[in-house]
């Protein structure tokens, strides 16, 4: 009875020892991070370095959004130690060093102002994708009687003007590149949005988080998404009609049901494996306890086995 007891308060002052250096650590890890890059991470990451900061207040953690290729030209340049990405790297990016880490998951939708005369009506028929590339790649289709409206009013098509992420995942879709995107050229996601917002004949594209109130899952700026008609029956059937609000949306992504593109991963990149603690910390923080934060800030999770298979980049 007597070594039961003992051992027992070995253990109990074993375990409060381990907290206690695990909490001093953490006050311990003290650096700064640079960040730049895609308007999609930036809200997530932004969450990321609050939560990251209440257990390391020593960490100081510089965001700064600019759209992708921004984001991976600072990082290979090394003007900052993260680029956020949201679409695939390419060969010439990985031969200069860059080392994506995948922390997140989201999708680019088609958008119309809410106040859009056509918005009922593409909620019964959908969009097909044909027409889509007719709107935004070969430019065929100028006017909305093209797509059976009885109006001539031009179709207002707006794309981005910097290098994105979102951009070059949509034309992506049509088996192209940003540079093919047809429309007026507008700034950031943001920027995209108030675009489309001002016009009731404009059509535009965004990351989930510019359409959606995660707060009340529910479209917000002004902005709603353009059902794509998957099958092409010119009818868009229930199983197609999961824009209402962000919960369906994301379920319809993971299921598959939404394509992929536009559907992508984002990433972390840094220019070779990061061996700089501070930087390692954030990024395993990221991939273990921040994942918690994924989904209430409109974004989709990683597979436990994806996560897994990032967090070894890491190591």
């Amino acid at each position: 009875m007597k070594t039961y007891k003992v051992s027992l308060v070995a253990v109990i002052i074993l375990l409060l020892t381990n907290a206690t250096i695990t909490k001093v650590e953490a006050q311990d890890l003290k650096g700064n991070i640079s960040i730049s890059g895609a308007f999609a991470l930036y809200p997530i990451t932004v969450k990321w370095a609050e939560e990251f900061k209440k257990t390391h207040p020593n960490v100081k953690i510089d965001i700064q959004a600019g759209g992708a290729g921004k984001g991976i030209t600072d990082v290979l340049s090394k003007v900052t130690d993260i680029g956020l990405v949201s679409r695939q790297l390419n060969a010439a990016e990985y031969k200069k060093g860059a080392y994506a880490i995948a922390v997140t998951k989201d999708a680019v939708i088609p958008t119309i102002s809410a106040t859009s005369p056509y918005k009922s009506v593409l909620y019964k028929r959908g969009v097909k994708k044909e027409a889509f590339n007719n709107i935004f790649i070969t430019g065929k289709y100028k006017t909305w009687n093209a797509l059976g409206f009885k109006s001539t009013a031009p179709i207002h098509v707006y794309t981005r003007s910097d290098a994105a992420g979102a951009a070059e995942t949509w034309a992506s879709y049509f088996g192209k590149k940003q540079e093919d995107l047809q429309g007026v050229a507008v700034f950031g996601d943001p920027g995209l949005a108030q675009a489309v917002q001002r016009d009731p004949s404009g059509l535009g594209f965004n990351n989930i988080v510019y359409i959606y109130d995660t707060k009340t899952n529910k479209p917000t700026n002004g902005i709603v998404a353009v059902p794509i008609d998957l099958n092409n029956n010119g009818k868009l059937d229930p199983d197609e009609n999961f824009y209402n609000d962000i919960d369906q949306l994301i379920a319809a992504i993971v299921s598959g049901k939404y394509p992929s593109p536009p559907a992508r991963d984002l990433y972390f990149v840094t220019t070779g494996k990061p061996n700089n603690a501070v930087v390692k910390a954030f990024i395993k923080y990221i991939l273990t306890d921040g994942q918690k934060f994924v989904t209430e800030a409109g974004y989709i999770k990683l597979s436990k086995e994806k996560l897994k298979k990032e967090l070894e980049k890491v190591k």
